[in-house]
């Protein structure tokens, strides 16, 4: 558990998507208090997954090939599946569709509009923006790791603390470093959007189909052994 655990949650805080709503939201006027909101939001989705699965197994693992423990790795394997098929789909358009050159101030109306929009977003919305951009593909392959928890070990706790963090390390370096040094991180941060504007679909692709593999992996593995 503990394994599946860091893996889900490093992949879904390096997942692209919404680093890239987060670098907008902080970039935006008062931007450290939508950050913070969002930062809320998102965490208080992965307690409240996980308290939902606690509260459906009471804390107790059920036993190893019981149809309970089978129905959990066979969630995490159609999850796995499904992040591989999503996956490959993302990276055959991205071949199919050539890159053209952006007309002439395209590029920067664009970029421009969008950051014209997010100005515009206020603290609740930033919330709910969270809720949306939450990979809850990735959350649900946690959930059903979490199945596994044994409550009855304090080390469990500390595990699924540790998975809530590491799920949201990203946002709160982010939020850190605007909080910590404004001037530098907004440099940083719009360096990062520029980055992740061009390389966005490769790393979506990879973080999928890397952890779409895992998932099916180990599940195959749990379901036959």
């Amino acid at each position: 558990m503990l394994l599946d655990l860091f893996f889900i949650g490093l992949v879904i805080t390096l997942y692209p998507l919404p680093v890239m709503a987060f670098v907008l939201v902080l970039s935006a006027p008062g931007g450290a208090w939508k950050g913070l909101a969002f930062i809320l939001a998102w965490f208080a989705c992965l307690v409240a997954v996980i308290a939902a699965v606690i509260l459906l197994t009471g804390g107790e693992p059920p036993p190893p090939r019981s149809p309970p423990s089978d129905a959990a790795h066979a969630a995490k394997l159609a999850i796995g599946i499904g992040l591989v098929l999503y996956g490959e789909h993302r990276r055959r358009g991205h071949r199919r569709v050539p890159a053209s050159p952006a007309p002439s101030g395209s590029g920067s109306s664009g970029g421009g509009s969008l950051t014209s929009r997010m100005d515009q977003v206020t603290v609740w919305s930033a919330a709910g923006l969270a809720l949306l951009l939450q990979p809850w593909g990735m959350v649900g392959a946690g959930a059903a790791t979490v199945v596994e928890a044994d409550l009855s070990r304090s080390g469990s706790y500390l595990a699924l603390l540790a998975f809530c963090v590491l799920a949201t390390s990203s946002l709160l370096a982010m939020e850190l470093y605007m909080v910590c040094a404004p001037d530098r991180a907004g440099l940083a941060l719009t360096n990062l959007r520029t980055w992740l504007s061009g390389h966005k679909d490769r790393a979506v692709v990879v973080t999928c189909l890397v952890l779409g593999v895992w998932l099916a992996g180990r599940s195959l593995y749990e379901l036959t052994r």
